[in-house]
């Protein structure tokens, strides 16, 4: 039989306790790559922290908090309330909850203005007969997250206008809900929403899902009066890809809770977030508010200027650096096309990226251009990037 180091220390790891023997660098040695024993093929995120690219990578602080957490066995229960209580002294809000990703936040806010602490309620849902049952969002606004809204058994009331807001609540109006992503398309700002629940004496619920960074807007909205903000885990904070935070007011974030797994009757039951996951948000956003936010944006700048300089000399072709208004708003570049047949087509440049390797997935937003995200790139990958697209776009 042939012997080597990496299948001897393969079978050592197996056997326990070995691994803290050999040390880290043998135990990284024996690492499993586990996408190649599944036939998978990794990939370079130039798109941004989609879900169905399992949005972004953990920071090694989270990957080790997470890795604490894995030791031990602990009640799920203290351990959300003991994480709810540092969250919410980080962003500044009355209480706070680990949720399974933002949809799961907006359920469990929801099934919170519907239910409140009603065991009774709390066990009916989505029959909800006989509670408040109607949430008002403005028409422009709805989406397929609201999937996650209207699980709770509520229907959407669509409004346009202040007055017709106004018009629309009553008493079975659970809650008004503003998606941050939207804010430019509506005619009621988040700021003047905010304040209209408050006059009308119905909680506020906002969705800032992928709104975070900048940091401000971890507090920005309980600054402006909303009961509950939901915010994903796995997106800028990087943190668990399954995990978000619902935040706000005391009493729905007790109310949402009850909704919540381990609760067995619950609406959320089915949403289960794990001790590792609880624990990983809370470290990525102390990770999140450690950084400079300074020095991360030079970088990302930075990383746009590799891009942008390598394919500058391309005929037809206008790279550029911007940064969208609302969500993941931070330095991307802009590839646009003068004569969108004339060479290589974003669809195809898209596709080409794709197959070859290492794989590396963009957006293709329309026959005349591409995005493309830096700040989910790992350090060094905006030259892989940027040599790519040059190779793509002169046809190489």
């Amino acid at each position: 039989m042939g012997w080597n180091r990496r299948g001897f220390l393969g079978g050592l790891l197996s056997i326990p306790g070995a691994a803290a023997l050999l040390g880290n660098a043998a135990a990284q040695d024996a690492a499993r790559d586990v996408y190649k024993e599944l036939g998978i093929r990794p990939l370079v995120n130039a798109a941004g922290s989609y879900t169905y690219l399992s949005a972004t990578l953990l920071p090694g602080p989270v990957r080790e908090a997470m890795e604490s957490a894995a030791r031990k066995y602990v009640n799920l229960f203290e351990l959300q309330e003991a994480v709810g209580k540092r969250i919410s002294a980080l962003v500044g809000c009355e209480a706070a909850l680990v949720t399974a990703g933002t949809a799961s936040a907006l359920t469990l806010g929801t099934a919170a203005c519907v239910t409140g602490k009603d065991r009774d309620k709390i066990r009916r849902v989505p029959d909800t007969a006989g509670m408040k049952n109607e949430v008002v969002l403005q028409k422009s606004h709805r989406n397929g997250y609201d999937h996650a809204v209207r699980n709770v058994g509520v229907r959407l009331v669509d409004v346009e206008t202040v007055e017709a807001l106004e018009r629309a609540v009553n008493e079975r109006t659970a809650a008004l809900l503003f998606f941050n992503v939207h804010e430019g398309a509506g005619r009621i700002k988040a700021e003047e929403f905010a304040r209209l629940g408050k006059k009308l004496g119905v909680p506020t619920f906002i969705d800032i899902a992928a709104d975070v960074p900048p940091a401000e807007n971890l507090t920005r909205f309980h600054k402006l009066g909303y009961d509950l903000v939901a915010v994903s885990g796995g997106k800028g904070l990087r943190g668990p890809q399954c995990s978000g935070i619902l935040m706000g007011r005391k009493d729905l974030i007790e109310a949402a809770a009850l909704n919540n797994n381990p609760h067995t009757d619950a609406i959320c039951r089915t949403n289960k977030v794990g001790k590792e996951e609880i624990v990983g948000v809370w470290a990525a956003l102390e990770e999140f508010l450690r950084r400079d936010p300074a020095a991360t944006w030079k970088e990302w700048e930075r990383r746009c200027k590799v891009i942008v300089d390598r394919l500058s000399d391309i005929p037809n072709i206008n790279p550029e650096t911007f940064v969208p208004e609302i969500a993941n708003a931070v330095p991307h570049v802009r590839l646009t096309w003068g004569i969108p047949n004339k060479i290589v087509p974003p669809d195809e440049v898209q596709r080409k990226l794709r197959a070859g390797e290492p794989r590396i997935e963009l957006r293709a937003v329309n026959q005349y251009s591409v995005e493309i995200a830096v700040w989910t790139l790992e350090p060094g990958e905006e030259e892989v990037v940027a040599g790519r697209l040059r190779e793509t776009l002169k046809g190489k």
